[in-house]
């Protein structure tokens, strides 16, 4: 039998981001550069290969690293149930007795507000929390106060995460006063709920932007920042996870505190999953190998490393349908 590292969801013991004073001389001195970037990312899929026991445990970790997600406008109460029995038990039973792995699951099950009481209640005694996007997701653009009153009532349903997205044109224009007042508005609104701040980073236009950005919603609360909505165009990409990274960095080694990650939109391949662990293991170190400090935004990336374990325990790739999502 074949036995891999072990992977749990550990309860945080991380004091909460509860976010600082505007400072505006350390936002404006920040620059990206944007060449060395791209640099740099190009040469992560190839500077971390793990084989063997070392991929499967990683992939195992990936999985509870998993937001597991539905967000169409044909979701149904059904379906959604379906997707909480999947992050409960995400891995095949077999599949984890033969790896020697313990029970694990998703990090987190991700819906639109009208699915959170399903969600709930499909979860209740996992200890698997509740996400919920929210202020106009995905555009951001309805009333100010609706966006506020939004995150208000999926807190009442019991979201205990809430998914949120900024106003693109404050970063466009450089007003970024009014995004640290709408971060810091959004994040009271949450109260105890965690916060993920979707920057919709393929509609920001530069990589100076991204980072200027990711470091004014630190300032403001976020407890996550996140890169897509997974509606645009342009969603996760390595160079902007890279920027965003940097910037947690830097956040932490000037204040102490550590806010978490959040790549999604367009990961959907094992292979993408040990690329991005690797980079949290090289820029941010262990400690943001876990759930409560690393997220993937995903519906399809589980499937694939759930044929991957198996293809490490038989050599063999099974056919989708094996491993249904929900």
């Amino acid at each position: 039998m074949t036995t891999v590292t072990q992977t749990h969801l550990p309860q945080t013991t991380e004091p909460r981001n509860d976010g600082i004073d505007l400072d505006m001389d350390w936002v404006m001195s920040v620059q990206a550069n944007t060449s060395a970037i791209e640099r740099r990312a190009a040469t992560l899929p190839g500077r971390r290969s793990v084989k063997k026991d070392y991929q499967a445990a990683w992939l195992a970790r990936a999985i509870t690293c998993i937001d597991l997600t539905t967000l169409s406008g044909d979701d149904t109460p059904g379906r959604v149930r379906r997707l909480c029995a999947k992050a409960r038990q995400p891995v095949r039973a077999d599949i984890l007795k033969q790896l020697g792995l313990p029970h694990i699951q998703t990090g987190a099950v991700c819906v639109y507000h009208d699915m959170i009481a399903t969600a709930v209640e499909a979860l209740d005694g996992s200890g698997i929390p509740v996400a919920a996007v929210s202020t106009g997701f995905p555009a951001g653009l309805s009333p100010f106060h609706l966006r506020v009153a939004e995150i208000e009532e999926s807190v009442k349903a019991g979201a205990a995460e809430i998914d949120i997205v900024i106003s693109r044109r404050h970063v466009l224009t450089g007003n970024w006063q009014a995004l640290y007042d709408e971060m810091r508005t959004f994040r009271a609104a949450c109260g105890d709920a965690h916060v993920k701040a979707i920057l919709a980073t393929g509609e920001l236009g530069t990589l100076r932007n991204v980072a200027r950005a990711s470091l004014i919603c630190m300032m403001a609360g976020a407890d996550f920042i996140k890169t897509s909505t997974g509606k645009e165009s342009v969603n996760a990409t390595l160079p902007v996870s890279l920027t965003m990274i940097r910037a947690i960095r830097a956040y932490h080694q000037r204040t102490g505190l550590r806010v978490g990650y959040k790549p999604a939109g367009g990961i959907s391949k094992a292979k993408d999953a040990l690329t991005y662990l690797a980079l949290m293991k090289d820029e941010l170190g262990n400690r943001w190998l876990e759930p409560d400090l690393f997220r993937f935004g995903a519906s399809s990336l589980l499937g694939d490393i759930e044929r991957q374990l198996e293809h490490h325990l038989t050599g063999a790739y099974s056919a989708a349908h094996r491993h249904p999502i929900g």
